[in-house]
């Protein structure tokens, strides 16, 4: 069985205090809608977790039962940080689970293709993690604005969700992150630590994460391309 995890249990510091971005609106739906919406509709998930901050169970659910997302196995309260959100997700998952696909539910342009090739990718090598290539010139700064150095753009890749894996792999590695007291930003990061490979899947369109006001403009207008 392939199961995802969506989380959307962050605390949206940087959009404004008492704002919970992913039920902000963009356009005709919430922002936690169109990661929902695109897992729904991904012909190679059979399983979705929802998880949330404690206080939006109610909301989630709503939104939920609103559009019509069928394959919801639970919607769960989150954790304080992002690798205890994805654990307690982890937890909840069907048992027969042997792929799972972790999202932010934060990144509304996700498409189900995108998905596919996730799980694609992690059914062959253990792991499959969308990505893209970094175009920009980097500068690497110690201290203040003054540059200390350029880093070769060549081998630099910009991580994204969703971060997908066997099932296994991921608990083994997050068993490794509890015990080691590690925090961690992403699930790679958690498989890096076991010391295993994790493979990237490159992804040319823009699979942006809602993090201020200016991106929801910028996803809006990302959307209706996508539904041209």
């Amino acid at each position: 069985m392939n199961s995802a995890i969506i989380v959307a249990a962050g605390k949206s510091e940087r959009m404004g205090v008492g704002t919970d971005k992913a039920f902000l609106s963009l356009g005709a739906r919430p922002v936690l809608a169109w990661s929902l919406l695109a897992f729904e509709q991904c012909h190679d998930i059979e399983q979705i977790v929802l998880v949330v901050r404690k206080e939006q169970l109610v909301a989630a659910r709503g939104v939920v039962q609103m559009f019509g997302i069928s394959k919801m196995r639970a919607v769960v309260a989150g954790g304080a940080r992002r690798q205890d959100s994805v654990a307690i997700g982890l937890q909840a998952l069907d048992p027969a689970t042997r792929i799972v696909a972790v999202h932010d539910g934060a990144r509304p342009c996700v498409t189900p293709d995108l998905v596919t090739e996730t799980i694609r990718s992690a059914k062959r090598a253990g792991s499959g993690v969308a990505a893209s290539r970094v175009v920009d010139t980097i500068k690497f700064v110690e201290h203040g604005s003054t540059v200390e150095r350029t880093i070769e753009r060549d081998k630099l890749w910009a991580v994204q969700t969703p971060q997908t894996f066997k099932v296994d792999l991921l608990r083994k590695a997050y068993a490794k992150v509890a015990a080691q007291a590690t925090v961690l930003t992403d699930e790679a990061a958690a498989v890096e630590l076991l010391g295993e490979a994790v493979r990237l899947v490159e992804w040319p369109r823009a699979n942006p994460k809602i993090t201020t006001a200016e991106d929801l403009t910028i996803a809006a207008a990302l959307l209706k391309i996508q539904g041209s």
